[in-house]
């Protein structure tokens, strides 16, 4: 079964998604790649586990080797912790030093782990205590927008919070736009057009490259295909 079974949006400028999820035993997941850094909370054989965990620039398998309840949130680009570098998180993750059934240690603090329901209730609370910081040109910027600053303002602030140049975030983002649209049964000719990818060979390097599926794979699901890690349409009308 998919390691997340469901998913859902957030009001809150600092999360772009909430998701909650479990397996039901050793199975290999693709773990697609992402632009964004979450939280991530998961029990597996009877022990609680906390980490931050950062953007994956290309798609990895992970083996899962038992039973496991997981939750995350996923924040929106331009949030991060001002005493933890995501560029030091880029491809990797840093796990909580103390976490017990209830609670986790984060910046020599404990904190009680939120849940699906309150991850907005948790997060308003790491603002308050000034754990978490948000550069709202960030997020701006990376759909679109534009800065009324300049271009090499706009990418040291774009790197220093997200770990990844604007150019890698637009790349990763039409991949997993392009995943979305063809599993909707969307032609790949017509994803092409519309994502804005040169030919059909440049939308299969980028498919294999950031989802590690090919077009047919994802249209038509094949038999013993390991599962997909969280995957959804990304936010904004970028024209990439």
């Amino acid at each position: 079964m998919p390691v997340e079974s469901e998913h859902r949006g957030s009001d809150s400028p600092y999360v772009t998604r909430v998701w909650k999820g479990s397996t039901s035993g050793p199975q290999t997941m693709t773990s697609i790649a992402t632009s964004t850094w979450e939280l991530v909370f998961w029990e597996e054989g009877g022990v609680m586990h906390a980490a931050a965990r950062g953007p994956e620039t290309a798609a990895s398998s992970t083996d899962i080797d038992a039973e496991s309840d997981s939750f995350g949130i996923t924040f929106a680009h331009g949030t991060s912790m001002p005493h933890l570098s995501v560029g030091d998180l880029v491809d990797g993750s840093v796990e909580s030093p103390h976490v017990t059934g209830r609670t986790f240690a984060l910046l020599g603090e404990e904190w009680q782990i939120p849940d699906f329901d309150n991850a907005e209730q948790f997060v308003d609370r790491l603002v308050r205590a000034g754990v978490l910081a948000r550069d709202p040109l960030v997020d701006d910027v990376v759909w679109g927008g534009v800065a009324r600053v300049g271009t090499r303002s706009v990418e040291r602030r774009v790197v220093g919070s997200t770990g990844l140049t604007q150019g890698a975030i637009r790349q990763i983002e039409r991949a997993r736009h392009a995943a979305v649209l063809l599993r909707e049964g969307v032609a790949p000719l017509d994803v092409v057009h519309r994502l804005g990818f040169y030919d059909q060979p440049h939308l299969a390097r980028a498919l294999q490259r950031f989802i590690g599926r090919t077009a047919t794979q994802l249209r038509e699901p094949v038999d013993g295909v390991n599962a997909l890690s969280l995957l959804y349409k990304p936010g904004g009308d970028t024209a990439f």
